[in-house]
Protein backbone atom coordinates (compact mmCIF):
# COMPACT_ATOMS: atom_id res chain seq x y z
CA UNK A 1 0.00 0.00 0.00
CA UNK A 2 1.36 3.54 -0.77
CA UNK A 3 0.62 6.33 0.81
CA UNK A 4 -0.09 9.46 -1.07
CA UNK A 5 0.70 12.45 0.80
CA UNK A 6 0.96 15.48 -1.65
CA UNK A 7 0.46 19.14 -1.16
CA UNK A 8 -3.11 19.23 -1.80
CA UNK A 9 -3.43 16.59 1.56
CA UNK A 10 -1.53 18.63 3.45
CA UNK A 11 -3.71 21.80 2.64
CA UNK A 12 -6.71 20.09 3.35
CA UNK A 13 -5.57 19.04 6.58
CA UNK A 14 -4.63 22.43 7.51
CA UNK A 15 -8.07 23.07 8.19
CA UNK A 16 -7.89 20.97 11.00
CA UNK A 17 -5.51 23.46 12.56
CA UNK A 18 -8.36 25.93 11.68
CA UNK A 19 -10.69 24.15 14.03
CA UNK A 20 -8.54 24.26 16.55
CA UNK A 21 -8.08 27.86 16.33
CA UNK A 22 -11.60 28.36 15.99
CA UNK A 23 -12.41 27.02 18.96
CA UNK A 24 -9.40 28.81 21.09
CA UNK A 25 -11.20 32.13 20.11
CA UNK A 26 -15.03 31.02 20.60
CA UNK A 27 -14.33 30.16 23.66
CA UNK A 28 -11.55 32.56 24.48
CA UNK A 29 -8.69 30.21 25.86
CA UNK A 30 -6.27 32.62 24.76
CA UNK A 31 -4.09 30.20 23.02
CA UNK A 32 -4.33 31.55 19.18
CA UNK A 33 -1.08 32.55 19.42
CA UNK A 34 0.46 29.09 20.95
CA UNK A 35 -1.27 27.50 18.30
CA UNK A 36 0.26 29.43 15.10
CA UNK A 37 3.73 29.25 16.73
CA UNK A 38 3.51 25.87 17.14
CA UNK A 39 2.26 24.63 14.11
CA UNK A 40 4.83 26.51 12.28
CA UNK A 41 7.49 25.23 14.18
CA UNK A 42 6.36 22.03 13.99
CA UNK A 43 6.12 21.93 10.37
CA UNK A 44 9.76 23.57 9.75
CA UNK A 45 11.53 21.13 12.71
CA UNK A 46 10.01 18.31 10.73
CA UNK A 47 11.16 19.47 7.16
CA UNK A 48 14.75 20.00 8.64
CA UNK A 49 14.72 16.88 10.28
CA UNK A 50 13.46 14.85 7.29
CA UNK A 51 16.14 16.31 4.84
CA UNK A 52 19.23 15.61 7.73
CA UNK A 53 17.57 12.37 7.94
CA UNK A 54 17.54 11.22 4.38
CA UNK A 55 20.79 12.58 4.44
CA UNK A 56 22.08 10.63 7.64
CA UNK A 57 20.30 7.60 5.76
CA UNK A 58 22.22 7.66 2.69
CA UNK A 59 25.78 7.98 4.19
CA UNK A 60 25.07 4.98 6.85
CA UNK A 61 27.79 6.21 8.74
CA UNK A 62 28.21 5.15 12.39
CA UNK A 63 29.94 8.28 13.77
CA UNK A 64 27.33 10.18 12.20
CA UNK A 65 24.45 8.48 13.74
CA UNK A 66 25.73 8.49 17.33
CA UNK A 67 26.28 11.93 16.71
CA UNK A 68 22.75 12.44 15.84
CA UNK A 69 21.56 10.19 18.66
CA UNK A 70 23.70 12.47 21.10
CA UNK A 71 21.85 15.27 19.55
CA UNK A 72 18.40 13.73 20.10
CA UNK A 73 19.44 13.17 23.85
CA UNK A 74 20.97 16.57 24.72
CA UNK A 75 17.83 17.97 23.65
CA UNK A 76 15.72 15.62 25.20
CA UNK A 77 17.87 16.57 28.90
CA UNK A 78 17.55 20.61 27.81
CA UNK A 79 13.56 19.89 27.64
CA UNK A 80 13.31 17.69 31.03
CA UNK A 81 15.63 20.32 32.64
CA UNK A 82 12.78 23.17 32.23
CA UNK A 83 10.92 21.44 34.36
CA UNK A 84 13.04 21.22 37.51
CA UNK A 85 12.06 24.36 38.49
CA UNK A 86 15.87 25.76 38.90
CA UNK A 87 16.90 22.56 40.42
CA UNK A 88 20.86 22.71 40.28
CA UNK A 89 22.73 20.45 38.22
CA UNK A 90 19.14 19.36 36.33
CA UNK A 91 20.55 19.24 32.82
CA UNK A 92 23.88 17.16 33.71
CA UNK A 93 21.26 14.63 35.63
CA UNK A 94 19.12 14.75 33.07
CA UNK A 95 21.87 13.89 30.46
CA UNK A 96 23.37 11.17 32.44
CA UNK A 97 19.64 9.20 32.99
CA UNK A 98 18.62 10.05 29.27
CA UNK A 99 21.74 8.72 27.91
CA UNK A 100 21.55 5.37 30.61
CA UNK A 101 17.99 4.80 29.67
CA UNK A 102 18.55 5.39 26.19
CA UNK A 103 21.81 2.98 26.04
CA UNK A 104 20.72 0.38 27.97
CA UNK A 105 17.59 0.07 26.28
CA UNK A 106 19.23 0.34 22.89
CA UNK A 107 22.06 -2.05 23.66
CA UNK A 108 19.60 -5.08 24.32
CA UNK A 109 17.59 -4.65 20.92
CA UNK A 110 20.80 -4.54 19.04
CA UNK A 111 22.41 -7.18 21.06
CA UNK A 112 19.07 -8.92 20.72
CA UNK A 113 18.74 -8.69 16.72
CA UNK A 114 15.16 -7.01 16.85
CA UNK A 115 17.14 -3.60 15.43
CA UNK A 116 20.25 -3.36 13.82
CA UNK A 117 22.87 -0.70 13.97
CA UNK A 118 22.10 1.31 10.94
CA UNK A 119 20.44 4.71 11.19
CA UNK A 120 17.05 3.98 9.70
CA UNK A 121 16.66 1.53 12.68
CA UNK A 122 18.57 3.22 15.33
CA UNK A 123 17.53 7.21 15.12
CA UNK A 124 13.97 6.50 15.42
CA UNK A 125 13.81 4.21 18.01
CA UNK A 126 16.24 6.42 20.07
CA UNK A 127 14.08 9.49 19.21
CA UNK A 128 11.38 7.25 21.09
CA UNK A 129 13.50 5.85 24.02
CA UNK A 130 14.52 9.46 24.79
CA UNK A 131 11.53 11.47 24.45
CA UNK A 132 9.58 8.90 26.76
CA UNK A 133 12.59 8.88 29.27
CA UNK A 134 12.28 12.99 28.93
CA UNK A 135 8.81 13.37 29.43
CA UNK A 136 8.86 10.68 32.90
CA UNK A 137 11.89 12.70 34.02
CA UNK A 138 10.51 15.97 33.67
CA UNK A 139 7.36 14.62 35.88
CA UNK A 140 9.91 13.21 38.39
CA UNK A 141 11.15 16.36 38.44
CA UNK A 142 7.75 18.30 39.49
CA UNK A 143 6.47 15.88 41.77
CA UNK A 144 10.05 16.30 43.21
CA UNK A 145 9.28 20.03 44.18
CA UNK A 146 5.79 19.57 44.61
CA UNK A 147 6.40 16.89 47.61
CA UNK A 148 9.33 18.49 48.79
CA UNK A 149 7.52 21.96 49.61
CA UNK A 150 4.14 19.90 50.69
CA UNK A 151 6.14 17.58 53.07
CA UNK A 152 8.44 19.90 54.84
CA UNK A 153 7.87 19.70 57.95
CA UNK A 154 7.78 15.72 57.78
CA UNK A 155 11.34 16.22 56.21
CA UNK A 156 12.21 18.40 58.69
CA UNK A 157 11.24 16.21 61.52
CA UNK A 158 12.78 12.57 60.56
CA UNK A 159 16.20 15.09 59.83
CA UNK A 160 15.66 16.07 63.41
CA UNK A 161 15.37 12.14 64.90
CA UNK A 162 19.17 11.39 63.51
CA UNK A 163 17.13 10.50 59.85
CA UNK A 164 20.04 10.28 57.03
CA UNK A 165 18.71 12.81 53.78
CA UNK A 166 18.37 9.70 52.18
CA UNK A 167 15.99 8.38 54.65
CA UNK A 168 14.10 11.62 54.74
CA UNK A 169 13.44 11.15 51.31
CA UNK A 170 12.63 7.89 50.55
CA UNK A 171 8.89 8.18 50.57
CA UNK A 172 8.84 11.21 48.04
CA UNK A 173 11.11 9.65 46.04
CA UNK A 174 9.27 6.52 45.68
CA UNK A 175 6.22 8.23 45.07
CA UNK A 176 7.95 10.95 42.16
CA UNK A 177 9.49 6.84 40.38
CA UNK A 178 5.79 6.54 40.12
CA UNK A 179 4.54 9.50 39.10
CA UNK A 180 7.03 9.56 36.42
CA UNK A 181 6.71 5.64 35.26
CA UNK A 182 2.86 6.22 35.34
CA UNK A 183 2.11 7.43 31.54
CA UNK A 184 3.94 4.71 30.43
CA UNK A 185 2.50 1.78 32.81
CA UNK A 186 -1.41 3.54 31.53
CA UNK A 187 -0.38 3.20 28.15
CA UNK A 188 0.81 -0.52 28.18
CA UNK A 189 -2.50 -1.19 29.97
CA UNK A 190 -4.89 0.66 27.29
CA UNK A 191 -2.77 -0.51 24.30
CA UNK A 192 -4.44 -2.43 21.21
CA UNK A 193 -8.16 -2.13 23.37
CA UNK A 194 -8.30 1.72 23.41
CA UNK A 195 -4.85 2.83 20.96
CA UNK A 196 -3.32 1.55 18.05
CA UNK A 197 0.44 3.34 18.86
CA UNK A 198 2.13 5.29 16.20
CA UNK A 199 4.79 2.17 14.93
CA UNK A 200 1.97 -0.27 14.80
CA UNK A 201 -0.10 1.95 13.22
CA UNK A 202 2.44 2.79 10.61
CA UNK A 203 3.50 -0.63 10.00
CA UNK A 204 -0.06 -1.34 8.92
CA UNK A 205 -0.28 1.82 6.98
CA UNK A 206 2.95 0.34 4.89
CA UNK A 207 1.04 -3.03 4.08
CA UNK A 208 3.05 -5.45 7.16
CA UNK A 209 0.84 -8.24 8.25
CA UNK A 210 -0.69 -7.19 11.49
CA UNK A 211 0.52 -10.01 13.80
CA UNK A 212 3.85 -8.83 12.73
CA UNK A 213 3.38 -5.17 13.01
CA UNK A 214 2.13 -6.42 17.08
CA UNK A 215 5.31 -8.22 17.83
CA UNK A 216 6.68 -5.06 16.96
CA UNK A 217 4.54 -2.68 19.23
CA UNK A 218 4.97 -5.47 22.21
CA UNK A 219 8.52 -4.40 22.36
CA UNK A 220 8.23 -0.92 21.79
CA UNK A 221 6.14 -1.36 24.91
CA UNK A 222 8.80 -3.70 26.90
CA UNK A 223 11.71 -1.17 25.61
CA UNK A 224 9.75 1.84 27.15
CA UNK A 225 8.72 0.89 30.07
CA UNK A 226 12.42 -0.59 30.81
CA UNK A 227 13.56 3.24 29.11
CA UNK A 228 10.83 5.41 31.87
CA UNK A 229 11.82 3.18 34.57
CA UNK A 230 15.92 3.72 34.54
CA UNK A 231 15.63 7.00 33.20
CA UNK A 232 12.97 7.92 36.55
CA UNK A 233 14.70 5.77 39.11
CA UNK A 234 18.30 7.52 38.00
CA UNK A 235 16.91 11.20 37.72
CA UNK A 236 15.54 10.96 41.00
CA UNK A 237 18.50 9.81 43.33
CA UNK A 238 20.62 11.80 41.21
CA UNK A 239 18.50 14.82 42.09
CA UNK A 240 17.12 14.53 45.55
CA UNK A 241 20.37 15.73 46.96
CA UNK A 242 19.66 19.48 45.32
CA UNK A 243 17.24 19.77 47.53
CA UNK A 244 19.58 20.12 50.55
CA UNK A 245 22.71 22.07 51.34
CA UNK A 246 26.31 21.13 52.37
CA UNK A 247 25.39 20.60 56.26
CA UNK A 248 22.86 18.19 54.82
CA UNK A 249 19.89 20.67 55.53
CA UNK A 250 16.73 21.09 53.85
CA UNK A 251 16.90 24.45 51.68
CA UNK A 252 13.96 26.93 51.91
CA UNK A 253 12.58 26.09 47.85
CA UNK A 254 12.24 29.99 47.07
CA UNK A 255 16.20 29.81 46.59
CA UNK A 256 17.42 30.12 50.38
CA UNK A 257 19.69 28.06 51.87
Amino acid sequence: MNLDVNNWSLTLAFLLVMIALWIGYREKLGIDREIIIGVIRAVIQLFVVGYLLKYIFRVNNVILTLTMLLIIIFNASWNAQKRSNGMSNALTISFIAILTSTGITLGVLILSGAIKLIPSQVIPISGMIASNSMVAIGLCYRSMNTQFRDQRQSVLERLALGGTIRDASIGILRESIKTGMSPTIDSAKTVGIVSLPGMMSGLIFAGVDPVHAIKYQIMVTFMLLSATSVGSVMACYLAYRSFYNERKQLKDLAGDD
